[in-house]
Order: structure tokens, then C-alpha cells, then sequence
């Protein structure tokens, strides 16, 4: 890679994460504020660390809760930071043969081409690839949006001379491609009748709140004791939850869910909700921490699994916290709500969503087999 290169490719990553580490917000606005001050070109002097930080961190709303989330910032640092400890590690494999190095700029030295060959090393050659088998076209679609968009960024703002993020591949998700995570109603009831019968409060509660309520598994490992609510106008409880682009919605909580929220902190032996610290967790580990989203779900698999209740033989994948929040939206078709409220009640920001979560119930209830009769097929049917 012409004067990017140095005998070891990893001191490279090291000294990106270190220049990142370094960087703050204020000292980049108080440079652009400088070369607006003096008609310079904005970016000119910025280097890519110093892109890549403006990109995830810049402020573009006057009401700061309006910009990316926490969550949203940490995704997207993580792709474009493995992104480019890939093109720095891996130049030869990928075959990025620069012709020069511009500015000492890794970014205004790539081509379509480049992106092309990355885009194809890391679906078909890339050591995760090698090591675990091919990414799922979902997380292919999911990283190459993100490296589009902040590609795409570079060039709007003219950081960058040419269109790169258009030698991306396009990476749509088909119908088939997607997981399946439906779940019914008779298939939670059996995981809730098995955990309260082998009296396991913990799981029965977050199988039960998450399933009653439809929340993201992030939203609920969020959940702190002030986020518990009562409203005296309907006599009942609900959760101020935060969610996607830091939007809040309030879900309303069923007594039989209240108790196993009630039930959970009891058997973690956690102060009542009425004498429990406001910022403290909602739901905790055993360790009094709260819960992080990879480790909730990497723990109700287990757990779920190790039930071994004869349903889950005749299931393609292992059930995730993500599957109750599939199962809120279909317990709540088959109860007759209209897909535009179950929208709204899950939090999604578009109605395609929605309607991908109840994408296969729909296909089997409007399957031609329900109109047949006994009449026309006699006693076979």
C-alpha cells in the first residue's frame, strides 16, 4: 500500500484506535469554525481519523436526542473500525494496489475497485468467513449500509474526490433469506408452564415481560426502577422505555406482569420497587449488574434450550430474547389488533417492519387449503 504501508500492519490499527481515543468533538468544530473563519475548504486539513470521528459524533440537531443513539454510535464504530483494521491488515489478500497514496489518506486513495474486491474478500475470504462459515445475508446487507453511508458522507462533504460507496455490490435481503423467529402463543405458554413448573422465577419473569410488553432486548436491559411507573388515571402500571433514535414509548403493564417483575427482584433479592434506589436496574444478574443484551440472549438460548421441550426439535434455530418480541406481534394479530398499532406498540418507524414480523402467520392463514370443504373433499379433509 505505497507510504501506508509499515513492517508490521498491526502497529497501523494500533495507532488508529489510540488517534481515535484522542480526538474530541470540540477540537474538530473549533477547526472547521477556524477554516470557516478564514474561507478555507471545510475538511481540508482534517485527517481520516479525524473523518471518521466527526462522522460518528457530529451533532446534527439542535435537541442532542434527536442525533444517532449510544447503541446506534457504538455499531457503527465497530464496522468502520474493523473495516479499516481489514483494508490495513489484509492490503495484499484484498488487492489493493494503489497506484498512489493522495494526501496520505487512506480513504482518498481507495477506488470502486477497491471497495468491490473488499466487499467480495469479506464475503467469501475474510478470516471470519474462513473460520465460521459465510456471513448471513442480513449482516452482509447490515455492514455494507453502514460502510455505504460513511463512504457516501466523504464525498458529500467532499473529503473524498469520487463516488466510492457506488462500487458496493447491492446486498438486498430476500424473504428467504431472513431467520425465522415466530412464535406462537402455545409455544411460549409451554416455555412459561415449564419454567414456573420447575420454579424458576428469573426466567419465567424476562420470558413473560418481554413477551407482554414487545420490548428490544436492549430496552429492557436499559430498564432502570424509575422507568416503572404508576398512572393514577387507569389504576395500573406501565414502562417509560427508550428506544430507537432515542424516542420514548410507554407500554402499558398487566397485573400478571407486574407480579413477575415482582417475583423476578424478589428471587434476586433486590429491594421492593417501592424501596428500591430510582436509577437502579429493573432486571439484574445474579451479580446485581444489569443485564447486557448479548448476555441476555446468549442466556435465555442456553437456558431455553437446556428445557429440552419437544416443540423446539421441530424449530430450524435456537430461540433468542428477540423471538418474544416476534411473538408480542403475532399474539396481538391473532387478538385482532391491526398491524399499524402492533407498529406502534413495538416502536418500529415504518409499517414494512411490522408486516415482516407477521410476514409468514399471514402467508398460512390466507393459504388456499383453509377454503377447501367437506363437502368437495369428502372425509380427507
Amino acid at each position: 500500500m505505497a507510504e501506508l504501508a509499515v513492517n508490521n500492519r498491526d502497529l497501523q490499527v494500533i495507532n488508529w484506535k489510540k488517534q481515535l481515543g484522542e480526538i474530541s468533538l470540540p477540537q474538530l468544530q473549533g477547526q472547521l469554525d477556524e477554516a470557516e473563519k478564514r474561507g478555507q475548504i471545510p475538511f481540508a486539513d482534517f485527517t481520516d481519523v479525524e473523518m471518521l470521528h466527526w462522522f460518528l459524533y457530529r451533532q446534527e440537531h439542535l435537541n442532542r436526542q434527536h442525533d444517532k443513539s449510544a447503541r446506534t454510535i457504538k455499531e457503527y464504530e465497530r464496522e468502520l473500525t474493523h473495516f479499516i483494521e481489514q483494508l490495513l491488515r489484509y492490503s495484499s489478500e484484498i488487492d489493493l494496489d494503489m497506484e498512489r497514496v493522495v494526501d496520505g489518506s487512506l480513504f482518498k486513495s481507495l477506488s470502486t475497485r477497491h471497495i468491490r474486491r473488499y466487499q467480495e474478500w469479506l464475503a467469501t475470504k475474510s478470516p471470519y468467513v474462513q473460520a465460521k462459515g459465510a456471513y448471513s445475508a442480513a449482516t452482509l446487507a447490515r455492514k455494507t449500509t453502514i460502510l455505504k453511508s460513511f463512504l457516501h458522507f466523504l464525498y458529500e462533504v467532499k473529503y473524498i474526490s469520487e463516488p466510492i460507496h457506488s462500487g458496493f455490490y447491492k446486498t438486498s435481503v430476500r424473504k428467504d433469506d431472513r431467520p425465522n423467529r415466530d412464535l406462537g402463543p402455545k409455544e411460549v405458554i409451554q416455555l412459561l408452564d415449564h419454567f414456573r413448573k420447575i420454579n424458576h422465577p428469573i426466567v419465567f419473569g424476562i420470558i413473560h415481560v418481554l413477551t407482554m410488553t414487545g420490548m428490544r432486548n436492549e430496552e429492557f436491559c436499559t430498564l432502570t426502577v424509575k422507568d416503572l411507573q404508576y398512572d393514577s388515571i387507569t389504576g395500573s402500571y406501565f414502562l417509560d422505555v427508550l428506544g430507537k433514535g432515542n424516542k420514548r414509548r410507554q407500554i402499558p403493564l398487566k397485573e400478571k406482569g407486574m407480579n413477575s417483575i415482582r417475583m423476578f427482584r424478589h428471587a434476586r433479592g433486590l429491594a421492593s420497587i417501592e424501596d428500591a434506589e430510582r436509577d437502579s436496574p429493573l432486571f439484574t444478574t445474579n451479580t446485581g449488574r444489569a443485564y447486557s443484551p448479548s448476555y441476555l440472549s446468549q442466556y435465555l438460548t442456553k437456558v431455553i434450550k437446556e428445557s429440552e421441550l419437544p416443540f423446539l426439535n421441530f424449530r430450524s434455530s435456537s430461540i433468542s430474547s428477540h423471538h418474544f418480541r416476534h411473538a408480542f406481534a403475532i399474539i396481538s394479530h391473532l387478538n385482532g389488533s391491526d398491524p399499524y398499532t402492533i407498529m406502534k406498540s413495538l416502536g418500529h418507524e415504518q409499517l414494512q417492519t411490522t408486516e415482516i414480523y407477521l410476514e409468514k402467520i399471514l402467508e398460512k392463514e390466507r393459504h388456499a387449503i383453509h377454503s377447501w370443504k367437506p363437502e368437495i373433499f369428502g372425509e380427507y379433509i
